[in-house]
């Protein structure tokens, strides 16, 4: 899209300089192309309404039409808010605003009818609707729009007060669309893929997703422009996969013998899961192709990674190379080395770690023998990257809890070689297949999907605080059977003191009722010393202590079978990836084991749903779909790894096929055309270079 697309926002009729700058601050829309990638969230169908009878559920949106009757200011300027009362010819709810209070009633109109769209909440056995959309049906008939679909835009509280509204920025869409000639829309998709898929063309499908001629238009208007946007996307990362494949070299690991094949027939503790041969396969081939593996390994809590990252360190050293292990907390770097360590002392390997916490003495040590390649395997935190951390030969590097990192901490593990190590990324959250198959699209992807024989699914329990006294009841009882329970409090960064207060709170609390000599108690938290909060840590681990109370500090990295009981408190203030992980600190051993979700009784609709899934299923790779869809996947190719992916149209948790597909078309037409050098392929070959100039390309980076 050139020329008229690329023109400034504020040379468009209706913005002008002043509105420009907001819509550039708040909407990120510098241009008229970017004002017409700012699609519609969703349509108001005027055709369908119901009514405050109907409403039953404050899980769902509903569409009423109605008169505003009358409108009134509660509260204090601290805490104001404004109140509408409307009613139609089934009954009477009410309207309420927290914010832009003063511009809202001004803009009101008493005895007008509107069209009010929103979700209701259960107020004192009564339905209201916090911050509605509403709209004067007079304005809605006066629009022109045949289809009985009108588009609704993601707009901010900032340009809603500026009068910036979901209607003003449907208005400037009109009036660009209406400028817009086919010559300004380039056409971007391949013409043979057009017509296999049956896509609308780009042209069309931009002016029927903004105003659709009716309801078969507008899906598909959206199917072009999700499949154009995955596609692109799928394009760009299996071009760097090939690239990385045909450029970076690896070292080869030719040998399988003294350590790898002892370590496997002599010392291995269990026998290894089917799923976990599969995966050590699958690495034994990368490292033997001649070319640097880039290999992502999802597994769930307990399924045996870490002995698979082993065996593969194992491969380096029996070729002359070190490898190292990084993870994101000292607590489970410890954990690693103590692990490991015990693993291989019978085959003469020499494993360091290496910490924050450690003394200069032994850091000058550890830097001495690691790059005289005494030291085989390293084990450490984020130190691990610096720049004074010299190997003599490293030929892989495991990055464990991939997703604690920074791509740029990631990264910097590429540099600790000429030619770069392979690099093996592990996560115990496991990523739904769409988001894996996107965000790490040009990685190697293995998944163990098998737990160890033996384990008991543990029972996960939501419980409100009212039913704290049973909750006791439950924690006495495995006490008694000898096991150990974890209590967990939230831990916000944004509010470190009153966490810690909450924690001290609820440390005083299970003192009172489980008091010395029958109970002990740990505490941990992430404002102690480290050798306090080892101390700590080790009472438990040694079973000196039946109950450690602490913060989210545990989430990864202890292992201490005979816990049989995890409460997590204030349960809804979690996410449901680091519930799934905090769930997996019990179930270890034998016993069977329980997880208790603490909240408050009055949650809302994304709590239940997250409480629900977690008493419903232990699979972390449904859990993790769940997740996907509450929070959405984070950006793709840059440095954001949470929140929402800069996606403008399409959605990994609900277009799954659509995304198959592109991935499918995208491989197919690299298969023909690796370079894209053919005539029809130069305007996707300029995207992607456009795109890789405009912005540094992260993805590349596991």
């Amino acid at each position: 899209m050139e020329n008229l697309l690329q023109q400034p926002i504020e040379y468009l009729k209706g913005v002008g300089p002043a509105r420009a700058e907001l819509l550039k601050k708040e909407l990120n829309i510098f241009s008229f192309g970017d004002l017409l990638q700012h699609y519609p969230f969703r349509y108001i169908d005027r055709t369908k309404f119901a009514t405050i009878k109907d409403i039953d559920s404050d899980e769902k949106y509903y569409q009423l039409k109605g008169i505003i009757t009358s409108v009134k200011t509660i509260g204090d300027n601290r805490q104001k808010r404004l109140v509408a009362t409307f009613k139609d010819a089934t009954g009477v709810c009410e309207l309420v605003w927290f914010k832009g209070v003063q511009w809202m009633e001004k803009s009101i109109q008493i005895n007008q009818e509107y069209v009010v769209f929103g979700r209701p909440q259960l107020f004192n056995n009564r339905y209201n609707f916090p911050h509605p959309e509403i709209e004067l049906v007079k304005e809605i008939n006066a629009d022109g729009v045949q289809s009985g679909l009108y588009p609704v835009y993601s707009t901010t509280e900032k340009l809603k007060f500026k009068g910036f509204s979901s209607k003003a920025l449907a208005k400037i869409q009109k009036t660009l669309l209406q400028q817009l000639k086919p010559h300004d829309v380039v056409e971007i998709l391949p013409p043979n893929l057009i017509a296999e898929l049956k896509l609308m063309m780009r042209f069309d499908a931009i002016h029927n997703i903004h105003f659709p001629k009716n309801n078969a238009a507008q899906q598909q208007a959206e199917r072009r422009l999700k499949f154009e946007e995955l596609f692109l996307i799928q394009l760009r990362l299996l071009r760097t996969k090939i690239g990385r494949h045909q450029s970076t070299p690896g070292f080869v690991f030719e040998k399988i013998d003294n350590y790898f094949d002892n370590f496997y027939k002599k010392y291995l503790p269990f026998e290894l899961t089917n799923a976990q041969k599969r995966v050590i396969r699958e690495i034994r081939k990368d490292v033997l192709c001649g070319k640097q593996m880039n290999r992502l390994l999802q597994g769930d809590v307990g399924s045996g990674k870490t002995i698979v990252a082993l065996m593969s360190m194992l491969m380096a050293v029996d070729n002359g190379f070190q490898a190292c292990l990084m993870a994101p907390t000292e607590i489970l770097a410890q954990q690693h080395f103590e692990g490991i360590s015990s693993l291989v002392k019978e085959l003469g390997i020499n494993v360091a770690m290496l910490s924050g916490s450690s003394k200069t003495s032994e850091r000058k040590f550890i830097q001495r023998e690691l790059e005289s390649g005494t030291i085989n395997i390293l084990i450490g935190t984020h130190a691990l990257i610096e720049d004074t951390v010299q190997f003599k030969n490293l030929g892989l590097a495991v990055v464990d809890e991939q997703h604690k990192f920074g791509v740029q901490q990631r990264a910097a593990l590429w540099r600790k070689n000429t030619t770069p190590p392979h690099i093996l990324v592990m996560t115990a959250t496991p990523i739904p297949r769409t988001l894996a198959m996107t965000l790490y699209g040009d990685l190697d992807s293995s998944v163990i999907d098998e737990l160890p024989p033996g384990r008991k699914p543990i029972k996960t329990l939501h419980k409100f605080d009212s039913a704290r006294l049973h909750l006791f009841g439950l924690i006495k009882e495995e006490i008694a059977k000898g096991r150990q329970v974890y209590v967990v409090y939230p831990l916000i960064e944004e509010s470190e003191q009153l966490d810690l207060k909450d924690l001290m709170d609820g440390y005083e609390s299970f003192a009172r009722e489980f008091p010395l000599p029958n109970y002990r108690i740990s505490i941990v938290h992430g404002r102690q010393e480290p050798e306090d909060k080892e101390l700590e840590m080790q009472r438990f681990v040694k079973g000196e202590t039946q109950i450690m109370v602490a913060t989210t500090v545990i989430e990864v990295g202890v292992n201490v079978p005979n816990a049989t009981m995890m409460v997590i408190e204030s349960a809804e203030r979690f996410g449901l990836s680091q519930l799934h992980q905090l769930r997996g600190r019990v179930g270890r051993g034998g016993s069977q084991s329980y997880c208790i979700l603490m909240t408050g009784n009055k949650l809302g609709a994304d709590a239940r749903t997250r409480m629900k899934t977690m008493c419903s299923t232990n699979d972390g790779f449904v859990i993790a779909e769940v997740d996907l869809e509450l929070r959405g996947p984070g950006d793709l190719e840059g440095l954001q790894q949470s929140g929402v992916m800069n996606l403008h149209i399409a959605n990994l948790a609900t277009d799954q096929r659509i995304l198959q597909t592109a991935r499918d078309k995208a491989n197919e037409l690299l298969e023909q055309d690796a370079l894209l050098q053919k005539p029809e392929h130069q305007r996707l070959l300029q995207l992607i270079k456009n795109v890789e100039l405009e912005k540094k390309v992260w993805g590349k980076i596991s």
